[in-house]
């Protein structure tokens, strides 16, 4: 409702963001270390999967590899062993026979046991002495070899003397890779469940559970009972490759976080860098915000410290250069004044230079109070308590106030309907009056005849225009009427009072409220027109 080319009011620096930047800070670290783990995860499942599939086809030739050799051993295996194709499929023929690939045909060539897993179970195949292909097709790999081991230790030890079966069983152990023990002591017995099943099959199959290994009971003819240790069954999960996952999981995780303390520290490293410059004396020194790093706000709210700083140190020293100048002349007519008492011959004389030091002084105090005034707003500002307030009843405070001090003018106040409604803000109001009191005195020293005072309020913007009848601004020096201790070249000079604070003043007060101070030209009188505009309620996360 302000109209176009009016600067939006700014909101000034003190969001209550002190709790929350660490937060989403240490939340984007543990979303990335998060991430990682993901990551790093799912590379150990692939890795846990494909290192067992090259386990499982090792293993899966290794462990029938002895049955295989004692059948490929036979001159004629079908013949000798003609009894286990009755209980195991077993089959001998010329490699054609088979549908091998050439990578199968030539392992066999090499004289390896080749497994190959299909569809329709587990095929193991080696090459016998005359040049043909045993194959073995598995159900159960670990079950059927134990069971077909178990068949030929009962073949064979039924085959041989009493009194020669332990030294037919040891050699027979030692060419299949298993432990054979004679159960000649009741204690060695198995459960009844796996009696019962060797009373009714000659042979049963078991898995001992203090180590999970196989083992098959076996009955000869004469009731003479052996059992045949197996070696371990396949496990996915044995210790060196749930070591390796763990190493490998662990490593990487902490190469991760390595990296990503590293950047931190980087980061980190370089904010102390620019900080250490800083201290030197390099005031326009600055963090690079890169994006996506993790000290990205951090090094924002560094360089917003390090620019407030280097303003605030800028206007120190133009504070300082300033206030020894505009001291110098009340200071020197002080001086002059007291000087001149010395020779003053009568009451009057002396008075009147008492009234001038009077005056002088006078005009120190002011100076020091804008100076301090000013000094206290630039460098942090008050303490605010914003209040909920009426800012019409402090426009028209200020204006009959204004009026009695400058009885030859006509200071006016407008303020519509509308804007009455609105007219309660959230203020400081003795700042504000402040800042309202500058305006009008600065229009009523430089105005003609008339000043006037409007009020433009809605549910969401405080505006007061502050217009006179004078010579006005020109506008290339809008901007510096605002500077402190700056005056135009004009007929707004020194001669008309004040020391160049008063409108800074101003403009660091609606900074406080959240607002902004500018100045134009009055299209209804003419002259320079002041505005303040400022958000009528303060912002719920405003630290005040």
């Amino acid at each position: 409702m302000f109209g176009a080319g009016v600067p939006l009011a700014r909101t000034p620096v003190f969001h209550a963001r002190v709790g929350t930047m660490p937060l989403k800070f240490f939340l984007k670290l543990y979303a990335r270390l998060a991430g990682l783990t993901a990551l790093v995860v799912l590379f150990c499942v692939l890795l846990f999967t494909g290192i067992n599939t090259v386990r499982s086809q090792f293993w899966h030739e290794r462990f029938p590899e002895p049955l295989m050799r004692w059948l490929a051993a036979a001159p004629a295996p079908i013949q000798q062993y003609h009894w286990l194709t009755s209980t195991v499929d077993l089959r001998v023929g010329p490699p054609s026979r088979f549908n091998l690939s050439p990578v199968a045909l030539e392992r066999l060539g090499y004289g390896q046991v080749v497994g190959i897993e299909s569809d329709v179970g587990y095929r193991v195949l080696v090459t016998g002495l005359a040049g043909e292909v045993l194959q073995l097709r598995l159900n159960e790999p670990y079950r059927d070899v134990s069971e077909t081991i178990g068949l030929i230790f009962r073949w064979h030890l039924d085959s041989a003397p009493a009194d020669d079966r332990l030294n037919v069983a040891s050699q027979m152990a030692r060419s299949l890779d298993v432990e054979v023990h004679p159960l000649d002591d009741a204690a060695m017995l198995p459960d009844s469940d796996v009696l019962a099943q060797v009373a009714d099959r000659g042979l049963a199959f078991y898995t001992n559970k203090s180590d999970g290994c196989g083992r098959v009971i076996v009955q000869l003819s004469d009731g003479e009972l052996y059992r045949i240790d197996m070696p371990a069954a396949f496990n996915a999960w044995a210790w060196p490759v749930v070591l390796l996952l763990v190493l490998v999981l662990g490593g990487v995780l902490a190469v991760a976080l390595f990296l990503a303390l590293r950047e931190v520290d980087s980061n980190l490293r370089t904010v102390e860098s620019v900080a250490v410059r800083i201290a030197r004396g390099e005031m326009g020194a600055r963090v690079q915000t890169g994006e996506g790093t993790l000290v990205t706000r951090l090094a924002s709210s560094f360089n917003g410290m390090a620019e407030h700083i280097q303003r605030l140190v800028q206007v120190q020293r133009e504070m300082i250069h300033a206030v020894s100048h505009e001291l110098r002349t009340p200071v020197a007519r002080i001086r002059f004044g007291v000087q001149m008492i010395e020779d003053c011959q009568d009451q009057a004389a002396l008075q009147k230079q008492l009234d001038g030091i009077d005056g002088d002084i006078q005009e120190l105090d002011e100076l020091i109070d804008e100076i301090l005034t000013y000094a206290r707003l630039e460098q942090g500002g008050p303490v605010f308590s914003l209040q909920e307030n009426s800012v019409t009843d402090i426009v028209r405070q200020v204006v009959s106030e204004q009026q009695m001090v400058r009885p030859e003018l006509s200071i006016e106040g407008n303020i519509d309907e509308n804007s009455e409604r609105w007219a309660l803000s959230d203020i400081e109001p003795r700042y504000l009056h402040r800042a309202i009191q500058n305006l009008v005195g600065n229009a009523g020293r430089y105005a003609a005849g008339k000043v006037l005072v409007s009020c433009h309020f809605d549910e969401d913007n405080c505006r007061i225009d502050v217009e006179d009848d004078g010579p006005g601004i020109p506008e290339q020096d809008w901007e510096k009427v605002f500077t402190a201790f700056a005056r135009l070249d004009d007929s707004r000079t020194r001669t008309s009072g004040g020391y160049g604070l008063g409108l800074s003043i101003v403009r660091r007060i609606l900074y406080w409220h959240g607002g902004h101070a500018f100045v134009s030209r009055s299209d209804t009188l003419g002259g320079a027109k002041f505005s303040l505009v400022w958000p009528r309620k303060k912002p719920v996360d405003s630290i005040v």
